[in-house]
């Protein structure tokens, strides 16, 4: 068994591949091909600290995660989201790794959603809005670049300051409110920890594609009903229906599952104005841990 640490991951992790694994984790896992719980969530104190369990055995891998939340580290030296991954063989049981979670959870969520992005935002998207400025939103940046090009870039952040060195870093344009960053915007990203909406539906351009991918517990929401209206897209029903907040308190249909459209087993829906939302799977963790640990130890 090897022990590798963040920097080992970033050595050998890479967007393209990453974000092929995960359409086929989601598509394997949609199939019915994935054993995998609900995340369970231990609330060791509201609001502030919650302790994630996350399995998952598919044909290839097999392995948890334990990943921590905490959202009161927001503005302090300590990342928000940390995670351990172990891996085991699937068909032994053997002990293969025992991974730093933290690099990981935060390139597969952006891979995912950049997966999405590409099957469900339009070929023509040229101008991106960024709510939130912590490192999802720069990973989405990252990860969003890799299957679209975009002549425009704005970045919002509750805290403006933020907001203003994320755009002097990444040289996008920061923006004075959440409306002016998302009108005529052809792909959004909510990226916050958000109790209540900071995305209004009646600010989307029409076939605009959100990514919502923060504010993962039942009692919060970044987006509106007006938003959740629209064409939604989930990477699990069972994990949303627990999980998500913006699904739960709007009551929002769901069209399909990420893992259906990358199937084939559901239509890709054109000329729509759709919404993702994500709260993030077991399998997706074991899939990039897997090719973190196929890559360095040459298996």
């Amino acid at each position: 068994m090897i022990l590798l640490d963040e920097a080992d991951v970033r050595a050998v992790l890479r967007w393209d591949e990453l974000i092929a694994a995960m359409e086929r984790a989601l598509a394997d896992f949609s199939a019915g091909r994935v054993l995998q719980p609900v995340r369970t969530m231990l609330a060791i104190e509201a609001d502030k600290r919650y302790l994630g369990i996350m399995p998952a055995v598919t044909g290839a891998a097999m392995g948890a995660k334990l990943v921590s939340f905490y959202p009161g580290n927001a503005g302090s030296s300590q990342p928000t989201h940390l995670a351990t991954i172990v891996l085991l063989r699937p068909q032994t049981g053997e002990p293969l790794a025992v991974i730093d979670g933290r690099l990981i959870t935060e390139m597969r969520t952006a891979a995912v959603s950049a997966a999405v992005t590409k099957r469900l935002a339009s070929p023509q998207s040229r101008v991106l809005a960024l709510l939130g400025s912590g490192v999802q939103a720069q990973a989405h940046l990252e990860a969003l670049r890799h299957v679209g090009s975009f002549d425009e870039v704005r970045v919002w952040s509750r805290t403006p300051e933020h907001a203003r060195r994320f755009a002097a870093a990444h040289g996008v344009t920061a923006m004075p409110d959440a409306e002016s960053a998302v009108r005529d915007a052809d792909v959004v990203v909510t990226a916050t920890n958000a109790s209540a909406p900071i995305l209004h539906g009646a600010w989307l351009k029409p076939g605009a594609h959100v990514n919502a991918i923060g504010s993962p517990l039942p009692d919060r929401r970044e987006l509106d009903d007006a938003a959740m209206m629209n064409l939604l897209v989930v990477d699990s029903r069972a994990a949303v229906a627990a999980e998500s907040g913006d699904v739960i308190l709007s009551g929002a249909q769901i069209y399909a599952e990420a893992g259906e459209i990358f199937a084939g087993t559901v239509a890709t829906p054109t000329g729509r104005t759709t919404v993702f939302k994500s709260v993030g799977l077991a399998v997706e963790d074991i899939a990039a841990a897997m090719l973190v640990f196929e890559a360095v130890s040459g298996r």
